[in-house]
């Protein structure tokens, strides 16, 4: 394990420390959809993250669809990084993942895209109307393509800094992969999203009828 894969583990620790300490606990323990809802969702981005792609050749860092928009949109913040962070472990656990990078892959994997894409929520709550497409497009599908190019950018800073792969190898065989996976992600996170406020609108912990629909 490296200095900066240590430092990672450590300041993943303590945030995922600091998110469990802010759970209240006894209401999640009495509630069967709280507990169906996470462990669902973690079971989801699980399966959604051991399918997975590199370019061919050389030795390169792989690529997977992420879903974090949606898991944030879906369960709230603290929530969604309990959700990723139990999905990570089982992707680690079967050797899709080192454990090594744990700590790298919880905070530049999990931790950066599932902030900003819930910052991005807020500002458009707080700022823009309110209404179905502000929170289908401006909510999901941008912050979805936003935030691979986020996490994709930041770990190929990261595999540079570290010396695990060549600035070539990550510039022509990762950061290319940017263009191929925005398109995708946005609609894997405003699709899901889309069906989730139509047919199961009490299930988005973001979305509530009086801001979005009511009255409009």
């Amino acid at each position: 394990m490296t200095t900066l894969q240590l430092v990672g583990l450590c300041l993943f620790v303590v945030l995922l420390g600091f998110i469990v300490r802010n759970i209240h606990w006894p209401e999640f323990v009495a509630s069967k959809q709280k507990q169906h809802m996470l462990f669902g969702c973690a079971a989801a981005v699980f399966f959604l993250w051991i399918f997975r792609a590199s370019v061919p050749g050389d030795p390169s860092p792989s690529v997977h669809f992420m879903w974090l928009v949606a898991l944030a949109l879906i369960l709230g913040f603290r929530y969604a990084m309990i959700a990723a962070t139990i999905a990570l472990l089982g992707a680690t656990a079967i050797g899709k993942e080192s454990w090594a990078m744990f700590g790298i892959n919880g905070m530049l994997g999990i931790a950066a895209p599932v902030a900003f894409s819930y910052m991005l929520f807020m500002l458009a709550f707080h700022k823009l109307p309110r209404n179905l497409f502000i929170y289908v497009f401006l909510c999901a599908f941008i912050p979805g393509a936003l935030a691979i190019a986020l996490k994709i950018a930041l770990m190929s800073g990261y595999y540079v800094i570290d010396d695990i792969y060549s600035w070539s190898v990550v510039k022509d065989n990762y950061l290319i992969l940017i263009p191929l996976l925005l398109f995708p992600e946005g609609m894997l996170n405003g699709m899901t999203m889309t069906i989730l406020i139509i047919y199961f609108p009490g299930l988005a912990y973001t979305f509530h009828d009086k801001f979005y629909i009511d009255g409009k």
